[in-house]
């Protein structure tokens, strides 16, 4: 009878020192994960920045109720971000929005007047180009569709008389910078207007000042986001009887062998005295 109580004694002692040591190794377990979720937890480093309090458009002349510091993840700062308001509004200068912007947007240095600078066009130029202004009217100008901050192509159009005409796409995929004397970016309403502003390099403001003195520009409207180059070829008053078919998959030539193939043209000049005078001369491929 002793013997089995001494037995079941240690057995109790055995088996409470293992509960100990499996509840000692739960709660270490639990300690470890709790730790890591902490570390985890821990937020990351932030900085002041400037950000719009209100929406506020191209051309208004900001103040501190436009304008409050938020928290900003450290590593990932905007760049050219404001740190305090007061490197924004000295007490002492005028500071102009040069596009629209949207509440709690990050306010940067680029979309913004420098101190006491006006909100011109000159302010929104990128740096190396300038401004040129088409004259557009309702058909010319895509019916007002067309908006700043949008991209156009620019076509020529010139004819000595009917017969003689052709099209050419002279520009691709310049920025507008302004419709009439709106330059604000956010616009969303089409109007009709009679002037679009461009921003084109010197050569190309050379080319659109001597092809709006020989005939006449108009502009098509880019996709958004499109900027790419498009090979495009002359369109004279003989391709107008060429029907258009349907569009060919890159690569596959559509013109079966031994046949005539597209119709291309060029320009012939002639002299006649002091008088010169173009030709658009059909000139045909076969394969």
């Amino acid at each position: 009878m002793r013997s089995r109580t001494v037995m079941m004694i240690v057995m109790a002692l055995v088996f409470g020192t293992a509960a100990v040591w499996a509840g000692q190794k739960w709660l270490d377990r639990q300690s470890s994960r709790l730790q890591q979720m902490q570390v985890v937890a821990k937020p990351a480093a932030t900085q002041k920045i400037v950000v719009a309090a209100v929406p506020f458009k191209f051309g208004t002349e900001l103040s501190r109720e436009h304008l409050r510091e938020i928290e900003w993840p450290q590593g990932a700062l905007p760049k050219g971000a404001f740190g305090s308001i007061e490197e924004i509004l000295d007490g002492t200068t005028r500071r102009v929005a040069l596009s629209g912007t949207e509440e709690n947007e990050p306010i940067l240095r680029t979309r913004i007047t420098g101190p006491g600078q006006r909100a011109s066009l000159s302010a929104v130029l990128t740096e190396g180009m300038k401004a040129f202004t088409v004259r557009v009217n309702d058909v010319a100008g895509v019916a007002g569709f067309i908006l700043p901050g949008e991209r156009v192509d620019v076509l020529l159009t010139r004819s000595a008389d009917r017969e003689d005409g052709f099209a050419d796409v002279i520009l691709q995929g310049i920025r507008v910078l302004a419709v009439d004397q709106s330059a604000d970016e956010r616009a969303d309403k089409p109007a009709i207007v009679k002037a679009v502003t461009l921003e084109v390099t010197t050569a190309q403001a050379q080319k659109l000042t001597l092809a709006a003195s020989v005939g006449t520009l108009s502009l098509t409207l880019r996709a958004a986001g499109v900027a790419t180059y498009e090979p495009t070829q002359r369109v004279a008053v003989n391709d107008l009887a060429q029907p258009d078919g349907p569009p060919v998959p890159e690569g596959v030539d559509a013109t079966p062998t031994g046949t005539v193939g597209p119709r291309r043209t060029m320009a012939v000049g002639v002299s006649r005295g002091l008088k010169r005078q173009e030709y658009s001369v059909p000139v045909q491929f076969t394969h």
